[in-house]
């Protein structure tokens, strides 16, 4: 090997080790946050983490394709229970506040139905983190005691304690509130959140949208209203403002939580009021939220580990496809209602129409609906998309 050959290949394992460590350089709280995400062993039999439903390679959400195609829920550890709502990311969601009231308009909160308020830890995330553990249609376990228990006697329940504290594993409550503080410190870390996509490179002058790319950012701040719920300002643009909305989605009819009568009584009568629902429950007043959703992030929204991988998209998953959802944005209020409310995306698209909302009340007639946009348009909007994807190489 000569001489300038050998300096190249030190360079460029001094590349690859660097760009590793830079990759790895988590706090101590962030990597415990890692472990707890990734350990299958929270959970009742042993077989399921959070990633299970938040997958890197999928943007930190559902990463089962034949799961995606259908119902868009996700099955729990106990493999015949299946959860009622599509995975959301768990990615660019830590900037989301406590639960609240704003100019009459409720912000914050984490979850579809932001049930995780902040209320008792002050951090959304964090009380999120809590839930699927407990969750009988996620990981089931039974109380916190046996979720701190699993990991106090963890292979990283060093870090558990060197982090949390001496004596940690003998006050229950404080040790499950640093799981989740754990959690919720990863899922905010650079690992999870990089900004490192096309568009991200674009703002920084190291790439170049295309043409199409172009006309879909234009429409997307502009004739299609994209921007007034998916925020695009800014650096590093997490492309929400963490509001709700009834979009008029339809019914999943491919959802399994229908037949999953010990835990759905309602059966095909079932109907998900979003965060009217959760209000309703702690005694605040519901009627105007009724079938308001969370407004997702649209950063890693066409992520996927090859091109014939389906994702699935908004809380029930109703939809496949990006160019699906975004003419159902244009044509709701256009196309004439299907007969069923249980018709299937695809039939939908191939009969010309549009089922009727699955909650009827508050659907937000004045951002979409009746876009007017054509089809080039459409798939401009759905190009600019694609750009939002972490893992960029200029």
């Amino acid at each position: 090997m000569g001489k300038k050959s050998f300096v190249l290949v030190i360079a460029l394992l001094f590349v690859i080790c660097t760009g590793t460590a830079m990759a790895q350089a988590l706090t101590d709280q962030e990597q415990l946050g890692k472990s707890l995400f990734f350990d299958q062993k929270l959970s009742i039999r042993n077989n399921q983490s959070c990633a299970a439903c938040h997958a890197p390679n999928v943007g930190w959400t559902g990463p089962i394709a034949g799961l995606n195609k259908g119902g868009s829920v996700y099955f729990g550890s106990i493999r015949q229970r299946f959860g009622n709502r599509k995975p959301p990311t768990a990615a660019y969601g830590g900037d989301s506040p406590v639960l609240d009231q704003v100019d009459g308009t409720w912000v914050g909160g984490m979850f579809w139905d932001g049930r995780a308020t902040g209320w008792t830890l002050g951090d959304p995330l964090a009380e999120q983190a809590q839930g699927p553990f407990l969750n009988a249609l996620e990981q089931a376990l039974p109380n916190a005691s046996y979720v701190v228990d699993r990991v106090c006697t963890s292979k990283y329940s060093d870090l558990f304690i060197a982090v949390c504290g001496d004596g940690i594993c003998d006050d229950v409550p404080a040790a499950y509130d640093c799981i989740a503080r754990s959690i919720a410190a990863y899922e905010r870390s650079a690992e999870v959140n990089p900004y490192s996509s096309k568009f991200d490179a674009y703002l920084a002058g190291q790439a170049e949208l295309t043409d199409q790319e172009t006309l879909g950012r234009d429409l997307f701040e502009g004739k299609a209203l994209c921007s007034a719920c998916h925020i695009s300002d800014g650096q590093q643009a997490l492309f929400t403002d963490f509001t709700f909305d009834n979009l008029g989605v339809p019914r999943n009819p491919e959802n399994p939580f229908y037949e999953q009568t010990d835990f759905n009584p309602d059966g095909l009568l079932w109907v998900d009021a979003g965060l009217g629902g959760f209000l309703r429950s702690v005694g605040k007043d519901f009627e105007s939220e009724l079938g308001k959703q969370k407004v997702p992030t649209l950063r890693n929204v066409d992520k996927r580990p090859g091109r014939g991988f389906v994702k699935a998209y908004s809380h029930n998953g109703y939809f496949k496809s990006l160019k699906g959802i975004v003419n159902f944005y244009n044509t709701r209020d256009v196309k004439p209602q299907c007969p069923d409310p249980f018709t299937t995306e695809a039939d939908a698209l191939a009969q010309g129409c549009w089922p009727e909302p699955e909650v009827a009340a508050n659907v937000n007639t004045g951002e979409l609906g009746n876009l007017g946009l054509t089809d080039e348009e459409e798939d401009a909007i759905v190009a600019f998309m694609t750009t939002l994807s972490d893992g960029f190489t200029p």
